[in-house]
């Protein structure tokens, strides 16, 4: 028991910050940088904050990898998953979770069979997007205006594909200048794609109707760039017609899938996208012969078929042989017919002409007369008839008018009031004292004055007496249509 708390008691006591910074300490002086070959797993892309954390496997182990986001942007070869490669970086520990890792300062591929891997890998999972769909693919125009060119400007690639242009059929060309290698090939090929498809048109830049994006031969890692996922994916989106020229006919990249068509070298993408104007004149010189030569034959072919249908036409003679001998038998037989029908016609006027003898038309006359006397009868009847009705009508109407008239009830002591405008008067409240009245009784009309000494309006009126020996004044009596 007392030598046990000795050695504790003589041994260091390490808090777990010191440990791990120990540990880390040791790591990193041990081994510094190192080279590190393994397959990548677990990669998502880079993180929220730019930084890209992985693992590098192999067959017995797994080592933890970050690629900080500096580094990771600066990096020509970017993490994907399964892709073999040899990582150059820094070995550390992370204290956070007691385990050690490998700060990578940069990526190359682990021999040639890891990047035909990783270009595999990337065309299967393009695919399977459409991206290589033949659907997708456009037609190049027969004789484009404009020829846009993506390539090096200082290369031999353009001057290629500038003299067999001029050899063809010369075009007005545009080059767009990239670089063909290097860490920023891929994003320029990418801009130059879409850079040709955003020009206007009818702008000040001429938008051409065909792209050709040429490099010439290289290794495998010089042809990178043009299987890059940005520049597949532009050339893809293309709206212009894309001819793919990387590299010779037996260099194979990822954009030869995407193009609408992918020419072996740049000089056979020039003569892809131009005719052979030679070629084009002669057909055009052979087609105007062929033009003018046409009608000629035509005209000839049916000349000679109109000789050969009047051949087999018969003679006038053969024509008119049979309508001539109807005629001469229709010209016998006329006479004996012209009489046979005047015979007919006789007998029915024969037939005729006992219905209208004098003595049948006198009889139906005579019938006529008769039937003419019987409906004057009978219209006299009903005229008489009619008559008595509408005079009994208009009787019974009189003395409905009679019976509804003002005068009768005149003639049993009543009087009408009138004022000076010829209106009756109802009520004595609308007399006023000195009106002119006119009085109306059955046998005629009489004017008074209206006086202070009038009785009440609900006194009962009575006629004034009649003065002696003076004659009531006629008038004439009011007719049917007077109020």
């Amino acid at each position: 028991m007392t030598n046990d708390a000795e050695v504790r008691a003589n041994a260091p006591e390490w808090s777990v910050s010191e440990l791990s910074a120990a540990l880390r300490r040791t790591v990193e002086d041990a081994y510094g940088h190192v080279r590190v070959r393994g397959e990548i797993s677990g990669y998502r892309g880079p993180h929220s904050s730019g930084h890209a954390y992985f693992s590098l496997k192999d067959a017995g182990a797994r080592l933890d990898a970050v690629i900080w986001k500096g580094t990771f942007q600066r990096l020509r070869l970017k993490p994907e998953e399964g892709l073999e490669v040899v990582a150059t970086g820094k070995l550390t520990t992370y204290p956070g979770k007691s385990g050690y890792q490998i700060v990578i300062e940069s990526l190359e591929f682990a021999g040639a069979g890891a990047i035909m891997a990783m270009l595999d890998e990337r065309k299967r999972r393009l695919a399977a997007e459409g991206l290589f769909d033949p659907a997708r693919k456009q037609e190049l125009p027969f004789l484009p205006k404009v020829i846009g060119v993506v390539t090096s400007p200082t290369g031999a690639v353009i001057r290629d594909i500038l003299h067999r242009l001029n050899d063809r059929f010369p075009r007005r060309v545009l080059v767009w200048p990239v670089r063909v290698q290097g860490e920023t090939s891929a994003a320029e090929v990418a801009a130059a794609i879409r850079g040709f498809n955003d020009l206007p048109e009818g702008g000040p830049i001429p938008r051409p109707d065909v792209i050709v994006v040429a490099r010439g031969g290289g290794a495998l890692e010089d042809l990178l760039g043009f299987s890059d996922e940005a520049v597949v994916r532009a050339a893809a989106e293309s709206m212009i017609p894309l001819v793919s020229a990387v590299g010779h006919e037996t260099d194979v990249t990822l954009i030869d899938f995407a193009a609408d068509v992918r020419a072996p070298t740049p000089t056979a993408a020039a003569e892809m996208v131009v005719p052979v104007r030679t070629d084009l004149i002669a057909t055009v010189e052979d087609l105007g012969a062929r033009l003018i030569a046409a009608p000629l034959r035509l005209l000839d072919r049916r000349r000679a078929d109109l000789r050969g249908l009047a051949r087999l036409l018969p003679a006038a003679e053969t024509l008119l042989a049979q309508p001539r001998q109807r005629l001469d038998l229709a010209a016998e037989r006329l006479p004996r017919a012209l009489r046979a029908n005047a015979s007919a016609h006789r007998l029915q006027l024969a037939a005729v002409q006992a219905r209208l003898s004098p003595e049948a038309l006198r009889t139906r006359l005579a019938r006529a007369g008769e039937r003419l006397e019987v409906l004057d009868g009978r219209m006299r009847r009903a005229l008489e008839v009619q008559k008595e009705r509408r005079t009994a009508r208009l009787a019974a109407l009189a003395q409905l008018l009679k019976a509804l008239s003002y005068r009768e009830v005149l003639g049993r002591g009543f009087a009408l009031v009138r004022d000076a405008g010829g209106h009756a008067v109802r009520r004595a409240a609308d007399i006023a004292d000195g009106a002119a009245l006119s009085l109306e009784f059955a046998d005629g009309r009489v004017a008074v004055q209206a006086g202070e000494g009038a009785p009440p309006p609900d006194s009962t009126p009575r006629p004034a007496p009649r003065p002696a020996g003076r004659k009531p004044r006629k008038v004439e009596g009011p007719t049917l249509f007077d109020p």
